[in-house]
């Protein structure tokens, strides 16, 4: 993380954190945790055509699934995320 770029944001019913990757850090973030204290993180997933894909297979097809209702699933493409809506494609 950057120090001096990342932000925080109190209000009386909301909080917002911004990050900012350290130079030289690339490629997307995949997941976060957060909470009261190390020993109690939970973790979030940020939105990315992987992560959806992942969700939504364990949702739609629990591990007891055949392999021909594992090829019949759709095939999910993340179009276009932005900070208030997600274009996802099913095929």
């Amino acid at each position: 993380l950057a120090s001096p770029e990342s932000s925080v944001s109190v209000a009386a019913h909301n909080a917002a954190i911004g990050l900012a990757k350290a130079p030289g850090s690339t490629g997307p973030w995949e997941k976060f945790g957060f909470g009261l204290d190390a020993s109690a993180l939970q973790e979030r997933l940020f939105v990315s055509e992987e992560n959806v894909d992942g969700f939504l297979s364990t949702v739609l097809c629990p591990s007891s699934c055949s392999q021909s209702a594992l090829e019949s699933q759709p095939l999910i493409e993340v179009l276009d995320i932005s900070e208030d809506r997600i274009q996802i494609k099913l095929k």
